[in-house]
């Protein structure tokens, strides 16, 4: 009896890690954050693993092209998630905006930065940190306001920057420039006020930041998570992070 007994819990732990799968989930880094939380719970729910990987969203697409083992991407635009569609590379039909994001210029410091920019034109400032607009949307956001305020050329010596946002942000963050363009994410935290000073900028001034998920290997479990992220609860965490949501927003 004792015998049977262990021979079916073991045959039950063996189906229950069967069914528990491990994902790789590749994200733009300005969501690397939100998308912790957003792990934490889908773990909690379904007993699935996901290992998160941030980095640029023109990266992590050349990574995936290249044949990177991802399970799903989460990219800060639209473009990529639909080159990969186009391509055959992303499952058919899984592709959904996750979030649009919000561009803001911001310095750790009061006082620095005004509430419509105006900082830009004094120039009165040795760095200005964006991401790099040829891989990252964010940074190609930047570039547009730059652009609007007829200040990018001139403001090129002054321009320092980063891989992806978050370098961006460090850049900031660390006193190395003394303000830059970073996501609004980046900043807010759920009841909590944002430290510094710093600029919301208008969305007439730049493209729209829409921000796809694409499924790469299609499985039950990438399935599953993609289908949690577009759930109340999740689209919850992700507007109180700072991010619009197109079904919170009554979009869809």
């Amino acid at each position: 009896m004792i015998l049977r007994f262990f021979i079916v819990s073991v045959l039950m732990l063996a189906s229950e890690q069967s069914l528990a799968a491990e994902l790789r989930v590749a994200v733009a880094s300005n969501f690397a954050r939100t998308m912790t939380g957003l792990i934490q719970q889908f773990e909690a729910n379904t007993g699935h693993k996901v290992k998160l990987v941030s980095g640029s969203t023109g990266k992590h697409y050349a990574q995936i092209r290249n044949g990177a083992p991802f399970d799903a991407f989460f990219a800060a635009d639209i473009k990529r998630p639909k080159l990969l569609e186009e391509e055959g590379i992303a499952v058919p039909g899984s592709r959904f905006t996750y979030a649009i994001g919000k561009l803001v210029l911001w310095s750790p410091k009061v006082d620095v930065v005004d509430s419509s920019g105006k900082v830009l034109e004094r120039g009165n400032f040795r760095y200005l940190a964006i991401a790099n607009p040829k891989l990252a949307p964010y940074g190609r956001a930047a570039r547009e306001v730059l652009q609007s305020r007829g200040l990018w050329d001139s403001m090129k010596g002054k321009i320092v920057r980063g891989e992806n946002i978050s370098q961006a942000y460090q850049f900031v963050n660390s006193g190395n420039a003394e303000l830059g363009f970073v996501a609004y994410a980046q900043l807010k935290h759920p009841d909590q006020r944002i430290k510094g000073s710093y600029w919301k900028i208008p969305q007439a001034l730049y493209t729209p930041i829409e921000q796809q998920a694409v499924l790469i290997k299609d499985s039950e479990a990438g399935r599953s998570f993609l289908s949690y992220i577009q759930s109340k609860e999740a689209l919850m965490i992700i507007n109180d992070h700072g991010y619009q949501t197109r079904s919170l927003a009554g979009l869809r």
